[in-house]
């Protein structure tokens, strides 16, 4: 049996997870992370690697954005501080560990594990957004994260779609993040004096015929159905899948959300439209950091073997 690492660095928790080749979490550990400690943070992991007791084929990191996906840094994270920026977590991983890293934001991460087992394992083209605390999002194509030609692909949270709308922490006025988020439906709530500590207590509200509460609700499902709807005229996706707390919790989200996009694609389109709640629970970017690892290491493999063959040749 052949196993990769998967590791999730939150702003929180950071996990390490051993994953065999079936995509099973073997063992996973979690601690605290040092927001401004790297290096401490990293040498942990390092050394929980070395508790499990395997070789291993690679080491998968997934990481808050926005990140330098060429060079492997994390640009800026609001929850990580300014020493993690641009701090060169594959090579020192490799350091440490021997192995070679790879780091992937994490809501690529996610969207790559539900092209492998999740709802999108036996489509082509893929499309996956979290709804959660942020609003993060991933592309996939037959198994392969599209990155776009700087890395940014993808970093969809600053999409402007009111103008002169709603913000909150770096994102711009209007963005998506701000308006579609667990975050922003509740920050938007409390501005406007409802006392709730979440977006499922807005939605409860809602449902209950809180004028307030509807509208908030409303517009944070219309928003991103807007949204939605521009990438399946952008992309043309086989499916579209929603994950984090809000599409996760929330009762017929989803659903909502699909009969909203319906009715805002063009006539051809409508039958193609297939929006589904992930069935992945919290590790889908932990499987996907697996999965990463896994085919990096078939893919240095199989250079090595065409090289070997060309060097037979001549």
């Amino acid at each position: 049996m052949k196993y990769a690492i998967g590791v999730d660095i939150g702003g929180t928790n950071t996990r390490v997870a051993l994953i065999d080749e079936d995509f099973n979490l073997a063992k996973r550990v979690q601690f605290v992370t040092d927001p401004k400690d790297p290096e401490g943070t990293l040498q942990k992991v390092a050394s929980t690697i070395a508790s499990f007791g395997k070789e291993i084929e690679g080491i998968g990191v997934s990481a808050p954005g926005p990140l330098d996906l060429i060079n492997g840094y994390i640009l800026a994270s609001p929850n990580l501080d300014e020493e993690w920026w641009t701090y060169p977590i594959p090579e020192k991983l490799k350091e440490l560990t021997g192995a070679n890293a790879y780091l992937e934001n994490d809501a690529n991460l996610a969207a790559l594990a539900e092209a492998v087992v999740g709802e999108g394992k036996d489509k082509r083209f893929v499309q996956f957004l979290t709804v959660s605390t942020g609003l993060g999002s991933g592309q996939i194509k037959d198994r392969e994260i599209y990155i776009g030609a700087h890395g940014f692909a993808n970093e969809v949270a600053n999409c402007i779609m009111w103008q002169d709308g709603p913000s909150h922490g770096r994102i711009i006025p209007g963005g998506i993040e701000a308006l579609s988020s667990g975050t922003a439906i509740t920050t938007r709530a409390r501005n406007a004096g409802l006392d709730v500590a979440h977006a499922g207590e807005v939605n409860d509200l809602a449902e209950d015929g809180n004028e307030v509460a509807v509208q908030i609700m409303d517009e944070a499902k219309e928003y991103l159905a807007n949204f939605i709807a521009m990438l399946y005229a952008v992309t043309d996706p086989e499916i579209c899948i929603l994950g984090g707390s809000v599409a996760m919790k929330i009762n017929d989200f989803v659903e909502d959300v699909e009969k909203r996009v319906k009715a805002k694609v063009m006539d051809p389109v409508k039958p193609y439209v297939d929006i589904r709640r992930s069935t992945l629970n919290e590790d889908s970017g932990l499987l996907g950091a697996g999965y990463l690892a896994f085919s990096k290491a078939a893919a240095a493999e199989e250079s090595e073997i065409i090289a070997e063959t060309v060097v037979l040749d001549n």
